[in-house]
């Protein structure tokens, strides 16, 4: 088996950036949707009371929740939306029966998604502090800890649907834009995770994203970083994330096996 080539998954990075580079819309689709989420959660941050004492912190919580929840959005369409191109176009099986390994092409997916996600958030996070006085980079190196975090789980979900979607067909594509939505209710966003119900706060603590948001709302309240949140945050993730490739590798197979790989319909 031939190594892992550099060259084959610039390629393929190289064939989306000349997608994205000819088409305006598909650039004005990254910033777009992560600038109206900023906008919408500052306004409605603004309309809040403003009490003193760590009350008063709330609107930088929500403010900070509502960016760090678009991180693992975006980090997860941006890669499932890279390899539905690859659908969309009927590439995929030429892409396939050339010498790209399917690991190349989940490397190239995910780094197609990374720069996507960085694309949208980098511009509205400076965006946020002209309109709002508001600095994400003041939490400091636990922001890169949380935005790795929360990347590495939208990988996870991105590559498990891309696999099913090349296993079963674009029938489920419906996945790509709703199955992250399905978690955030237990991934504690804007409230933390001894709200929930006790016998749902166990599968919440599965999540790599509860501990991520637990960790910021300490931080942001407390001033002291959860080392520990973290910590866990990254093992799950990396335990997901293992998922995820063996899913998209074992999916890959199926599809292959079944002849599918040339049939991008439902």
């Amino acid at each position: 088996m031939s190594p892992l080539s550099g060259r084959r998954i610039g390629a393929l990075m190289l064939r989306h950036w000349y997608l994205l580079r000819s088409s305006w819309p598909r650039l004005l689709d990254m910033i777009y949707w992560p600038t109206v989420q900023m906008l919408t959660w500052g306004f409605i941050t603004l309309s809040l009371p403003q009490p003193a004492g760590a009350a008063g912190q709330g609107r930088g919580v929500l403010r900070g929740a509502a960016r760090r929840w678009d991180v693992l959005l975006r980090a997860q369409l941006g890669t499932t939306m890279s390899f539905l191109e690859e659908m969309y176009a009927r590439n995929l099986g030429h892409l396939l029966a050339s010498p790209l390994r399917p690991i190349e092409l989940l490397i190239a997916l995910a780094s197609v998604g990374l720069l996507r996600t960085l694309a949208g958030m980098v511009p509205t996070s400076l965006l946020a502090i002209w309109f709002f006085g508001y600095s994400v980079y003041d939490m400091g190196l636990a922001l890169v800890a949380f935005f790795a975090a929360l990347v590495l789980m939208g990988w996870a979900i991105a590559l498990f649907i891309s696999g099913l979607v090349m296993r079963v067909g674009m029938g489920a594509e419906a996945l790509a834009w709703g199955l992250v939505f399905a978690i955030a209710p237990l991934s504690a966003v804007f409230y933390p995770v001894s709200i929930l119900p006790p016998f749902l706060q166990g599968v919440a603590w599965c999540l790599p994203s509860a501990h991520v948001f637990e960790g910021m709302r300490r931080l942001l309240l407390e001033g002291t970083v959860d080392a520990a949140s973290i910590g866990i945050a990254f093992a799950l993730d990396g335990l997901y994330l293992a998922l995820g490739i063996f899913a998209f590798l074992r999916f890959h197979d199926g599809a292959r096996d079944k002849g599918r790989l040339l049939q991008t319909g439902e």
